[in-house]
């Protein structure tokens, strides 16, 4: 396997640090921000894996290292073992440089700006949107100037050619439409949309098309950025990531995906149906080719059985049909922008929509907190959404992320409890997910990382 190892400058997104951001850029220790650097570096630098291991990656990159230097005419960046995949004739590709600066950028804003800044209460749900704002903000991300357009994609990373085709073919149709895209920003359901409208743009001649990508460092690695993706924000955890797609996108489009999929459903879910979120318009439409009907088949039915049909009158299944799909986000957003403009609220981010504290609140996903998770219909619909929220959010960070691979290799499998009827309807859900090959990419065999019961 070859590595490179070379210096190279910041892309124009941070060009100079204090002495004191250096520091804690170089500091190894536990309270220090190198480690964070280093696996979001390298996640950036290796988006041309096909691997959604995060730890199998830090194991196959284990010399890999990157040191900030500071210098008179401002910062450079000592890669040691770097992919060369990132490079052409030992010049780092502009798009990959592009991404690293970005990284760079919000990791040290985060710190600084946010988690040690003390006008946020990170607690406090006006203080966790404020700084969702703030961080997407110095990201350069909310254009006032602008029409509501950005239509967020959500769906697996591993999907089938026919899956990832259809994403494409949605996305050329979206971009038809002047529409412009947000996803994850990693490959299968994420990438397919950027670039079928990436097309679609060229042919309007819109030369300033988005193709925005949110990620977070527990999903980066598994989840590298595509090279599409032309903005790049790193949120600080999953939470905020997922506040950030629904306070900047316009219309949500779900495509076929596994178990992160479901949890950003029943994020989504959970936040239209809380009663202050009633009347707001938000487009959200789930969709894939024919041959994916029963997998929105099943999602439909748990979704029914665990939300109400209320939750059912906030999304449309719309199967094999793009030209549709993309007719009725246009006029869904439409519809936004028109009630936006009535109650005078910014089309760049949405302020209106109510984001409630159990949807905020970082979960670590630990054998006793996955264990204590409330899955009972004994609570209200919206809480009950946060809940299975999390005990998804438990089963990804069991699949994908570094700390959840090792805690299921130290621990055994997460438990998971729920009432009974709950317990057999989740267990065929996630049974779908495994026998349609929804939870690894293909050609790698799942291992459960959670037991019900």
């Amino acid at each position: 396997m070859q590595k490179i190892s070379t210096t190279i400058s910041p892309e124009g997104s941070l060009e100079v640090l204090s002495q004191h951001e250096v520091n804690r850029l170089r500091d190894t220790s536990s309270s220090g921000l190198h480690d964070l650097l280093r696996r979001c570096a390298l996640a950036v630098l290796n988006c041309d894996t096909s691997t959604d291991d995060s730890l199998a990656l830090m194991e196959t990159y284990h010399d890999f290292d990157i040191e900030v230097l500071q210098q008179d005419r401002g910062i450079r960046l000592k890669l040691s073992n770097a992919p060369a995949e990132a490079f052409v004739d030992g010049r780092m590709i502009r798009g990959i440089r592009e991404h690293l600066s970005a990284v760079l950028r919000d990791i040290v804003y985060v710190y600084n700006e946010i988690q040690q800044h003390p006008r946020f209460d990170l607690s406090s749900s006006e203080d966790t949107s404020n700084a969702v704002f703030h961080i997407l903000r110095n990201a350069g991300t909310l254009k006032a100037s602008s029409e509501p357009s950005l239509v967020v994609c959500w769906g697996g990373h591993s999907i089938s050619r026919e899956e990832y085709d259809y994403t494409k073919d949605v996305g050329y149709h979206l971009g038809l439409r002047e529409l412009d895209i947000c996803t994850g920003c990693g490959p299968g359901a994420m990438k397919g949309p950027m670039k079928g409208a990436n097309v679609a743009h060229a042919k309007q001649r819109r030369k300033q098309g988005r193709y925005l990508g949110i990620s977070e460092p527990g999903i980066i690695a598994a989840e590298s950025p595509n090279p599409i993706v032309n903005e790049l924000v790193i949120m600080p955890d999953i939470e905020k990531r997922l506040e950030a797609f629904v306070r900047v996108g316009h219309g949500i489009i779900v495509f076929p995906g596994g178990v992160g999929t479901a949890e950003e459903i029943l994020y989504l879910l959970g936040i239209l149906l809380h009663p202050d979120n009633a009347k707001m318009p938000f487009p959200v439409i789930l969709t894939g080719p024919r041959s994916a009907a029963n997998y929105f088949e099943r999602i439909d039915e748990f979704l029914a059985y665990t939300l109400g049909d209320q939750a059912r009158k906030r999304y449309r299944i719309m199967i094999d049909d793009p030209v549709g799909v993309a007719r009725a986000m246009r006029e869904g957003i439409d519809e936004v922008t028109e009630f936006r403009r009535a109650h005078d609220d910014a089309f760049y981010y949405n302020w209106r929509l109510s984001v409630q504290p159990d949807f905020q609140q970082p979960f670590e996903p630990t054998h006793d907190a996955m264990a204590a998770l409330a899955l009972h219909h004994d609570q209200p619909v919206h809480e009950l959404a946060a809940n299975l929220r999390r005990a998804f959010s438990g089963i990804v960070a069991g699949n994908v992320k570094e700390p959840g691979i090792r805690a299921i290799e130290a621990h055994g499998p997460f438990r998971l409890h729920a009432e009974p009827e709950l317990m057999s309807r989740l267990d065929e859900l996630l049974s779908s997910f495994v026998a349609q090959g929804r939870m690894k990419l293909p050609g790698s065999e799942y291992v459960p990382c959670y037991t019900l019961g």
